[in-house]
């Protein structure tokens, strides 16, 4: 078969390319402009793909085309597909019916932590020898590529509530055919997607009523809106939270205790079913990341990893790129990456990165670029997250022409609360402005975290290249002139 993916250099469709080229199928694939990290691992897996799109993509006659969620009309290429009435579905589709029926799927969801968490589960299950197929929006380190495809019965998926296709606006979860069922929390996200948390809670109503009775619901208990939902499922229930968590009843079934955080990771005991399993250590950092491997240790059982596999899996699980990864260290300042976009997310990952670099000075900097991030009605609690920082730097807005005044983020209305809160706060809408700030404004010792769920302009390679020799060259440099004088 030939498949042409219109949308190649999206992560998802990037990593369906790859599964389908495992199978010995043709793969051909267009995007508008195919950067790396993507176009290097497209050229590994010698696919072919266009940095545009273009009718004359299609002159191979493909059997399929997949069309990327983020494609619409008016794209030149869709218009010829459907002028020719070439055949085309969604990547979605292609997934369910190539890789996942007859499966056990194991498909991770939730508004937060689906990529940590589907990673988790690969790695646990990898643990215990069952060798899992998956296929995850991020990069697991343990694994180095974002999808594999082997002969296991097991296959994980990061199961998405973003919507499919211009042809189909139900969220990609609802095709991937559910057996062990991850959802981790539910909170309102992509309000472009979803008029309302109604409309946003169906979702995932849907989603649990989607698994079989001899299937397994495992379900974060601390969060409210997703707890109210787990009454409809037909499934046995495998519920985990940490314990004592304010407004959460206090005995899910997969508990965390005593738990103790530090710069070299994590440790804390492990109840299930009121029995004590023992003692586990990760190198993860905060309370959120406890939750994703509470929520992976009970799909990884569901699946038939038994428990020691489990906490080894968990000791040597090395993180996904772009989650609290550490981009490197330049003149004693340590720059870290995370993905985080939602304001809880942001909030949650501050808390974690207090919690591994206990003592030290943390600068937030934050760029709006997802649709909820650059939207008025989050902007209360973009402060109340952000105000967890010593010094918070936020970014100009990605796309500030998709809002009107009454639907935009106020980037400078934000900084003024912030520095209402007692916070050192500051508007830089440029990456340059930004990485000038951080340069002369740290010293050794300090964290910068950088949080966007995009490419942000090469902050960090910028921002380490600045803070390295140049600036202690420039500052012996701008010394000496101030003696001389």
């Amino acid at each position: 078969m030939h498949y042409h993916l219109i949308g190649i250099a999206g992560t998802a469709m990037a990593s369906l390319a790859g599964l389908l080229r495992a199978t010995g199928d043709r793969v051909t694939g267009s995007d508008q402009g195919v950067y790396p990290p993507m176009s290097l691992m497209l050229d590994d897996l010698g696919i072919e793909y266009a940095s545009r799109y273009d009718p004359a993509n299609l002159a191979g006659h493909p059997d399929v085309v997949v069309v990327g969620n983020a494609i619409s009309r008016g794209n030149p290429e869709l218009e010829e597909v459907l002028d020719r009435r070439l055949r085309y579905t969604s990547s979605a589709s292609v997934i369910k019916e190539r890789f996942l029926e007859g499966r056990h799927v194991v498909a991770v969801a939730g508004t937060h932590g689906k990529t940590t968490t589907a990673s988790l589960v690969a790695w646990l299950l990898e643990a215990a020898a069952l060798e899992p197929s998956f296929l995850i929006g991020g990069i697991p380190e343990n694994f180095g590529v974002s999808f594999r495809l082997t002969d296991s019965d097991v296959f994980v998926i990061e199961a998405d509530e973003y919507d499919t296709a211009y042809f189909d606006k139900g969220p990609k979860m609802w095709h991937y055919l559910p057996w062990t069922a991850v959802v981790g929390n539910v909170e309102f996200d992509h309000a472009d997607i979803f008029r309302d948390d109604i409309a946003y809670h169906f979702a995932f109503e849907r989603f649990i009523n989607l698994v079989p009775r001899a299937g397994t619901l495992v379900a974060g208990w601390d969060s409210p809106a997703l707890r109210a939902m787990c009454g409809i499922s037909r499934a046995p229930v495998h519920s985990f939270g940490i314990g004592g968590t304010e407004g959460a009843p206090s005995h899910p079934r997969w508990r965390a205790e005593r738990i103790r955080c530090g710069e070299a990771g994590t440790r804390f005991a492990v109840r299930r079913d009121g029995e004590m399993l023992g003692e586990v250590e990760m190198r993860l950092a905060g309370d959120f990341n406890v939750l994703n491997a509470l929520a992976a240790m009970a799909a990884a059982a569901a699946a038939g990893a038994p428990w020691e596999a489990i906490r080894e899996g968990l000791r040597t699980f090395r993180g996904v790129r772009r989650r609290m990864e550490v981009r490197g260290e330049a003149g004693g300042v340590t720059v870290v990456d995370d993905f985080a976009h939602h304001p809880t997310a942001v909030a949650a990952t501050l808390d974690a990165a207090r919690q591994r670099f206990r003592g030290r000075r943390l600068i937030a900097v934050f760029e709006p670029r997802s649709y909820t991030a650059q939207r008025r009605e989050f902007q209360e609690a973009y402060g109340t997250a952000l105000a967890k920082a010593d010094h918070a730097i936020v970014a100009g807005l990605f796309r500030p022409e998709r809002y009107d005044d009454a639907t935009r983020l106020d980037p400078l209305q934000l900084i003024t609360s912030l520095r209402a809160r007692g916070v050192d706060a500051d508007y830089e809408p440029a990456v340059d402005g930004i990485v000038r700030r951080i340069v002369c404004g740290t010293g050794p010792g300090d964290v910068v975290l950088i949080m966007s769920n995009g490419g942000f302009g090469g902050i960090h390679e910028r921002l380490l290249a600045g803070l390295g020799p140049e600036r202690a060259a420039r500052g012996a440099e701008s010394h000496g002139s101030a003696a001389a004088g």
